[in-house]
């Protein structure tokens, strides 16, 4: 039986820290593949191809100089060992690659840096985006040595509180997390549903 992973209990604030205590309903199973919603693994297993397509279209729209600037961000192929990920705040960024079946959005968008944070949530670690107006906010999976699984939810605007992933299909994420360097890590987030067809979000430890 898939299982509920809920989320409605992190409260997120523009702040550094996200108040209350982390209230996540113990879990019967660690694997991601038996909690993500059927569209959400088809995102997953489609990754590759949906990169190719992104870095394809913006270049062919103009954003070459762009995407070669990424360096192994935009390199489908760059992930290393991911090893343990630090606890924490990071400087993050995300990079919109691609636009969306009749979206009329730039194929490239560069956003400056916000605040993100992972820390310990029970026996997992919780990933979340502290400021801006797109917040992602979830749990991340064990998976293989190169990359851990985010499931999570869409926080927007002004809203305190993260939906329970697999309530609105419309909320829920999915996302693959990766090393591109020594103190450098992406968020890979395929067929985002609103904008474009590839968002990374770049994370760097605060130090």
């Amino acid at each position: 039986m898939r299982l509920s992973l809920i989320l409605a209990s992190l409260l997120l604030a523009s702040c550094s820290t996200l108040p209350g205590d982390p209230t996540i309903d113990t879990l019967e199973t660690r694997n991601w593949r038996q909690i993500v919603t059927e569209d959400d693994g088809d995102r997953l297993r489609d990754w590759r191809a949906t990169f190719n397509a992104a870095i394809r279209e913006a270049r062919a729209k103009g954003y070459g100089d762009e995407v070669e600037a990424l360096g192994a961000l935009g390199d489908p192929d760059a992930a290393m060992i991911l090893g343990d990920v630090p606890n924490g705040l990071y400087r993050c960024r995300t990079i919109k690659l691609g636009t969306m079946s009749g979206a009329s959005t730039l194929a490239y968008v560069d956003y400056p840096y916000f605040q993100c944070r992972i820390r310990p949530e029970e026996d997992l670690h919780g990933f979340a985006k502290l400021t801006g107006s797109q917040r992602p906010v979830g749990l991340l999976f064990p998976d293989d040595q190169y990359r851990q699984v985010f499931l999570g939810t869409l926080v927007l605007g002004d809203e305190d509180r993260a939906m329970r992933y697999g309530a609105d299909p419309q909320r829920d994420m999915v996302a693959a997390l990766q090393r591109v360097g020594e103190n450098r890590f992406r968020l890979l987030i395929p067929s985002p549903r609103f904008e474009s067809k590839l968002d990374i979000i770049e994370l760097i430890p605060e130090e």
